[in-house]
């Protein structure tokens, strides 16, 4: 406590210092433009005694205008307004006058017109200098959100007694990544809440959870905010029927997603009493709604477009000036570490350049600020259930590594906005629960085009009878990856020059023809997992049919060392794992005879089999190799850190709950998928409303499920 109370001193100290500094230039500078304003002798003065005189000067003004000003306010509060805004002008200059008569040097001169404007200009600037360097401490910060959200709040209607449930979500953050952190003091507020010995006693509980094969924030936000994640199998993927690439944090994909979960469940979603969703991709059924995506291609009202929390925020000038200073230094922090890590010649490494310092900054800078200001307005306004995103550990975990120093700075700043948010639940009409989760966590590793030379859309071309690219061989680990396709192929080493015909099409019902068209595969990417789809096809693929299509595509893809598992439909077992040595795995044997899927650890088969029973599924379902003794991926983008597929620390998010709310699940069960997490939150906002619902209660959800 010591140690904090001379840091804050030292803190202001240094504001009023450098406001001092800024004033004494903008005397000197008004001195230099106004002819009726001297800092000097009618003889001249040198250039340190004029220095001297302005900081003295202004100085005495500083001071009066800090202890005089107050009690002058104070005695003319009977002044009618109007009246006291005309003398405002006038006992500014007045305070100036009398600081230019108390200034020792004796040398200040101005006329008493003149000294009115000087007043103005330097009271001005002092305050826009203070208010800069202020804006930077989170209790001022603060202190002014409470402010104005006590002013909304006394024109409103009064709001519940009963308990409101907060749920903050720390994009990316995975499990094993939360408890490092605590445990190397990066984040002093959740290690206070999971606090044990020496007296003190936790206050909240950690327990981590399991995400469905695609883990990634699209589906596991879409589960946890509307209960549904069936038919997202992954970021991004092709819907044959529709003829569309879905791509999570895509407007219209959004909206779709939304709509298709809503009539799944038959629930508007998590949030639809008295809710409020921030910076989300899905609404979860909130009344409430700012910096959600699924909202942004329809006009709402003022208070609910999607964008409407940034004009709330910065309509305050303090607020812009604030986020402008961090997102600036956040830019120069991310050239630093980028030119560093490039220095040093760190790998894995992806590029950093043109506009990802700028995108690095908004994430980090300007979505946490605007999302912790709205969710402590909700606060401060007694709403039942808040849900928010921070993406910015997700956003630097991808190119720094989730493990690296950037991305463990990201996380001692969000947990400062969890400080804030619980400073701000101390002032709010009603208590609150806050809960904070992630919905997934992030794997290491090299990206499967630095290992390789070439991308999975290469590697499937390949495959198809075209060329490999020639940039493999240049890579460590091409030599490899190129024998693999060659044998896969059947083909000699081929000479500089050469070209594979491409294999022949198969007609629809029929037998391969050279005359039908091909249009060629589409792959996409999401994170270490790959999907491959035939768009002139119309329906999902069977092996049988792929493989008389392109005799070599699954063995190829099957025998790359950068490939851990395909999953195919099959029309003799419906579905079928294929791994390396012609390893094929019916997946009704999987738990039986795991295979491939083994080094992938429990709950691998269950993901499997229920992402094959999707609609749209791809034709061939790509995971990228993983080791588990290091616990890294493959990434099929150009991300170092990457989630989306299966394979370590992606598939282990965490949920950090109050010890005042039921545990999550039983002793020895295991929280499994983001529809579970749904139930957990719903139960727990029952909760808010009467007597604990007993976990039996939610066992037997759980078997209607």
């Amino acid at each position: 406590m010591r140690g904090v109370r001379w840091r804050r001193i030292a803190s202001q100290v240094g504001r009023s210092v450098t406001v001092w500094a800024v004033s004494t230039l903008t005397m000197l500078l008004l001195a230099g433009l106004l002819p009726d304003f001297r800092l000097q002798s009618a003889d001249g003065d040198s250039a340190t005694r004029i220095a001297v005189t302005a900081a003295l000067g202004a100085g005495a003004f500083g001071v009066l205008s800090a202890v005089v000003w107050p009690l002058l306010v104070r005695l003319l509060l009977l002044v009618p307004a109007f009246v006291l805004g005309l003398l405002v002008f006038f006992l500014n200059g007045s305070l100036l006058l009398l600081a230019l008569r108390l200034n020792p040097s004796g040398q200040g001169e101005v006329a008493p017109e003149t000294a009115v404007i000087v007043a103005a200009v330097m009271s001005a600037v002092a305050s826009a200098t203070g208010a800069a360097l202020a804006v930077r401490d989170d209790d001022a910060y603060r202190r002014r959100l409470l402010r104005l959200a006590y002013r909304r709040r006394r024109a409103g209607p009064p709001c519940a007694a009963t308990p409101g449930l907060v749920c903050v979500q720390l994009d990316g953050v995975g499990h094993d990544v939360l408890t490092h952190a605590v445990g190397k003091g990066l984040m002093p507020t959740v290690g206070r809440w999971l606090a044990s010995g020496d007296g003190v006693r936790p206050t909240h509980r950690l327990a981590p959870w399991r995400t469905d094969w695609s883990s990634q924030t699209g589906a596991s936000q879409l589960g946890i905010l509307h209960g549904s994640t069936f038919d997202v199998p992954a970021f991004r993927w092709y819907e044959k029927d529709r003829g569309e690439v879905m791509v999570c944090n895509r407007p219209t994909s959004a909206v779709e997603l939304q709509r298709r979960a809503t009539a799944h469940t038959g629930d508007g979603g998590l949030l639809t009493v008295d809710g409020a969703s921030r910076g989300n991709l899905f609404g979860g059924g909130a009344g409430e709604l700012a910096l959600v995506l699924s909202i942004a291609t329809r006009r709402r009202g003022r208070d609910n477009r999607s964008r409407a929390g940034y004009f709330a925020y910065f309509s305050d000038p303090a607020n812009a000036v604030r986020t402008a200073l961090s997102f600036v230094a956040e830019v120069a922090r991310e050239i630093g570490q980028s030119t560093r890590a490039r220095i040093r010649g760190q790998r894995p490494r992806v590029s950093r350049g043109g506009l990802y310092p700028f995108v690095r900054a908004f994430a980090t800078v300007v979505e946490r600020d605007v999302v912790v200001a709205a969710v402590m307005g909700d606060l401060l306004a007694g709403r039942t259930a808040v849900y928010a995103d921070l993406v910015a550990y997700d956003e630097v975990a991808h190119h720094s590594g989730p493990c690296s120093r950037d991305a463990e700075k990201v996380l001692q700043r969000l947990d400062r906005s969890l400080a804030l948010i619980e400073k701000a639940t101390e002032h709010a009409p009603r208590p609150y629960r806050i809960v904070v989760l992630s919905d997934h966590g992030q794997s290491p590793g090299e990206t499967f085009r630095a290992r390789y030379g070439l991308t999975l859309a290469d590697l499937v071309r390949a495959g198809c009878g075209l060329p490999v690219p020639r940039r493999a061989e240049r890579t460590r680990s091409g030599a490899e990856a190129r024998t693999a396709v060659r044998a896969a192929l059947r083909r000699p080493v081929e000479e500089k020059g050469e070209r594979h015909r491409p294999a022949p099409a198969l007609r629809a019902g029929g037998p391969p023809s050279r005359s039908a068209p091909d249009s060629g595969p589409i792959v996409l990417a999401s994170g270490n997992l790959g999907l491959v789809s035939f768009p002139d096809v119309p329906h999902r693929m069977t092996k049988e049919e792929i493989e008389a299509r392109h005799p070599a595509l699954l063995t190829t893809l099957a025998n790359h060392p950068g490939i851990g598992f395909l999953l195919v439909r099959s029309e003799e077992h419906d579905g079928v794992v294929l791994g390396p040595y012609g390893t094929e795995i019916p997946l009704a044997e999987l738990d039986h005879e795991p295979g491939p899927l083994a080094r992938f650890g429990p709950g691998a088969a269950d993901a499997v089999r229920r992402t094959h029973t999707f609609p749209h599924t791809a034709d061939i379902m790509v995971n990228s190799f993983h080791d588990p003794a290091d616990g890294e991926v493959l990434a099929f983008e150009e991300q170092i850190g990457s989630h989306g597929g299966l394979g370590g620390a992606q598939s282990h998010p965490f949920l950090l709950s109050p010890l005042t709310l039921s545990a999550p699940v039983e002793e020895g069960a295991e929280l499994t998928g983001a529809e579970h997490v749904h139930r957990v939150l719903r139960r727990w906002l029952r909760e808010a409303n009467g007597p604990q619902v007993p976990i039996g209660t939610e066992a037997e959800e759980e078997r209607a499920a």
